[in-house]
């Protein structure tokens, strides 16, 4: 039988207030939310890890390139670097990230950090990498594909430069201790460095724009006057270390000035100065030698030649540079005292002896020419020893390079444009100042470092 008794319905009110499976609703909200922001986390996440790996790849590359271009032409440079970044992003992996195209080299302005690519130029490099829709390894999305986001294309790039240290271009280096005595002036730009510490006396002065430095500061040696007895050299101080890579290139340059082919030797060897007009070494053997003398050897053809000086009856090599040596390169494999009063321009004087005092004179050695820092008319003194000048040594435009020690006692004024570099220690005396040159030091012996300008 139907039942016809009317059904009883809720107020409208009631049905407005229920609330039952609201939260539902709500929670679809939440999660979609948090959906998008968890993609959001995880793509921008791989994005990040992405150009990471590409910015590495960029600056490994673009070092390889810019060093090993100091060695060997553009195209070899660019395959060594190439190989680098294979390496680092395997292109059956990643795709191709870089090309031969994508290694550029050329120069770059530290004033405005503008890159200009040139071909010939080997002083900087630009490098790009990418992951990008056109090379066909753009990265892919993970969950920004509900957005609409499929992939993302992303380039990186890397720019190393090469320079030369200030304080191995003018200065005093060593891996040992630099010990510099009382009453000394150090010119703007002038630079002291030890990879061990600095030891100071007391009154010398420290111009602005000096540079003394070493690992630690908290081994500075000063006296109990500390820096009130020398002024400016708190402002001067600065700790870092030095690998000091001019000294690996003495031994090569050596070989190959004796005789031993460059295509023989490592690439970054050492060549000829320009005033060497003959590659063809002069051989002798004596104890004692002038100007003159060096001259006047291969029917006077001497000058503008490589000497090889054999010293006989074991007592060493003593040239007499009275009369002013120049455009020459000696090399003896014997301790070499030059005679009181002697002076060379021009020139690079090199012993082999291990001694410590392999290279020396009594006093008044003049190495380099006074030119007020003109070009031309420096001197490298070189030696697998060490050196010392024990009384007014002049030093002009010119560079002193000894695997040992470096002892000397500098004229007062007798200093404008000096780099010494020792695998040992330098031990200065006092009353001397130094100044810097910047110019007439072309000759120098240096080797480039290189560095990430962006």
């Amino acid at each position: 039988m139907t039942n016809l008794r009317p059904q009883k319905h809720r107020p409208i009110n009631d049905i407005h207030a229920d609330d039952k499976g609201s939260m539902t609703i709500l929670g679809l909200f939440i999660f979609l939310a948090v959906a998008i922001m968890g993609a959001f986390a995880i793509d921008v996440t791989n994005i990040y890890m992405s150009r990471t790996h590409l910015q590495t790849a960029a600056d490994q590359t673009a070092h390889a390139a810019l060093y090993n271009r100091q060695l060997m032409e553009e195209r070899d440079a660019k395959t060594v670097a190439l190989a680098i970044a294979e390496a680092t992003l395997p292109e059956n992996t990643f795709g191709q990230v870089i090309e031969a195209e994508d290694i550029e080299f050329g120069t770059f302005d530290t004033a405005t950090r503008v890159f200009v690519a040139e071909e010939g130029q080997s002083g900087a490099v630009r490098v790009r990498t990418r992951f990008t829709e056109d090379s066909q390894n753009a990265l892919q999305s993970h969950l920004m594909k509900l957005v609409g986001l499929d992939q993302f294309n992303i380039i990186t790039e890397s720019v190393y430069t090469t320079y030369k240290p200030g304080c191995l271009r003018e200065g005093f280096v060593a891996e040992g201790i630099v010990d510099i005595q009382s009453n000394n002036a150090f010119g703007n730009g002038f630079c002291i460095h030890s990879n061990t510490h600095v030891s100071l006396n007391s009154n010398n002065t420290f111009e602005a724009g000096t540079v003394v430095s070493m690992p630690d500061l908290a081994d500075l040696d000063l006296p109990r006057s500390g820096f009130e007895s020398n002024e400016g050299l708190l402002a001067a101080l600065r700790s870092t270390g030095m690998n000091i890579r001019v000294l690996s290139r003495v031994e090569n340059m050596i070989l190959h000035y004796e005789g031993t082919p460059l295509d023989s030797l490592p690439n970054d060897t050492e060549g000829l100065p320009s005033y060497i007009t003959s590659s063809t070494v002069i051989s002798t053997r004596t104890k004692k030698i002038t100007s003159e003398e060096i001259y006047a050897l291969d029917n006077n053809q001497g000058s503008g030649r490589v000497h090889v000086i054999t010293c006989t009856g074991g007592s060493g090599l003593t040239i007499d540079a009275s009369t002013t040596l120049e455009n020459v390169i000696i090399i003896s494999p014997c301790e070499i005292k030059f005679s009181s009063g002697s002076s060379i321009e021009n020139a690079r004087i090199i012993s082999k002896s291990t001694s410590s005092d392999s290279i020396n004179s009594p006093s008044g050695l003049r190495v380099g020419r006074d030119d007020n820092c003109a070009e031309g008319g420096g001197v490298q003194l070189i030696t697998l020893g060490g050196m010392r000048f024990p009384a007014d040594l002049h030093i002009y435009g010119s560079q002193l390079i000894a695997m040992g020690d470096i002892d000397f006692a500098a004229n007062a004024d007798g200093v404008q444009g000096a780099s010494f570099i020792a695998g040992g220690q330098i031990d200065g005396t006092s009353n001397m100042n130094m100044s810097l040159c910047t110019t007439g030091m072309e000759d120098n012996i240096e080797i480039p470092y290189f560095r990430l300008a962006y």
